[in-house]
């Protein structure tokens, strides 16, 4: 009797135990949240850079995949600069783009400016990247480094602006060229090239002219020569 009782309490409390044990939660679906809904604002403008933001903001969580990089051909899309141009601005633009990751961050635009004479703060290079950054990533890609020359050729930068400087220090001589605007960026240089090409012209001139003084006086020499003879003989 005493064992029976005793197995009857042994099943009672394991069926206590068993009882008390937690069940498993059944497991559910992750739930992927939803892009952000871009939020109304005011202005094309301000509706534009809101939707801009709110998309860089998805790709970041990983709600929304990045557009395929398209391929940028600076000699079509920058058409108002001839290819010499672009070409001295890209080997501008590697020349500073010391960790060759094709992009110019705050630190190589700090040395840039410095190297250029027209050192800036920090809040300066951060504002001087900001104006033409259109990827938001904090550096300057090879064609937001174009468009500093392209605003400037335009008039679209303020005459002491920090990128206004650039553009003027990294392609003409403001001291020698006379450049009073952002308008006549390029028609300076255009002029420049032009008393270039006419200072080769004269130096071409004075080499004929003195060939041309050679050719007379080695005949003046020879026609003395030979008067000379004819009275000796």
């Amino acid at each position: 009797m005493a064992s029976e009782e005793l197995a009857r309490k042994l099943q009672s409390r394991l069926a206590v135990a068993q009882e008390a044990e937690p069940r498993p939660e059944p497991e559910l679906c992750p739930v992927r949240s939803k892009p952000r809904e871009p939020e109304a604002a005011c202005g094309d403008s301000s509706s534009e850079l809101s939707a801009k933001l709110t998309r860089r903001l998805d790709i970041n969580e990983g709600n929304a995949a990045p557009r395929p990089t398209r391929v940028f051909n600076p000699y079509t899309e920058f058409k108002e600069f001839s290819r010499k141009q672009i070409k001295d601005m890209e080997a501008m633009f590697r020349r500073y783009d010391t960790g060759k990751d094709g992009f110019i961050d705050l630190m190589e635009l700090k040395l840039m400016m410095e190297k250029l004479g027209a050192p800036q703060t920090h809040l300066g290079l951060k504002n001087m990247i900001k104006e033409v950054d259109e990827d938001f990533d904090g550096k300057l890609s090879f064609r937001e480094f174009l468009l500093i020359f392209r605003r400037a050729a335009a008039g679209e930068l303020q005459e002491e602006s920090g990128l206004m400087a650039l553009a003027r220090l990294s392609e003409i001589n403001v001291s020698t060229e006379g450049v009073m605007g952002a308008k006549d960026f390029f028609e300076a240089k255009a002029q420049a090239l032009s008393r270039g090409s006419k200072f080769e012209a004269e130096i071409r001139e004075e080499k004929e002219e003195r060939k041309r003084q050679d050719v007379e006086k080695k005949q003046r020499q020879a026609a003395f020569k030979q008067l000379q003879s004819t009275f000796c003989s």
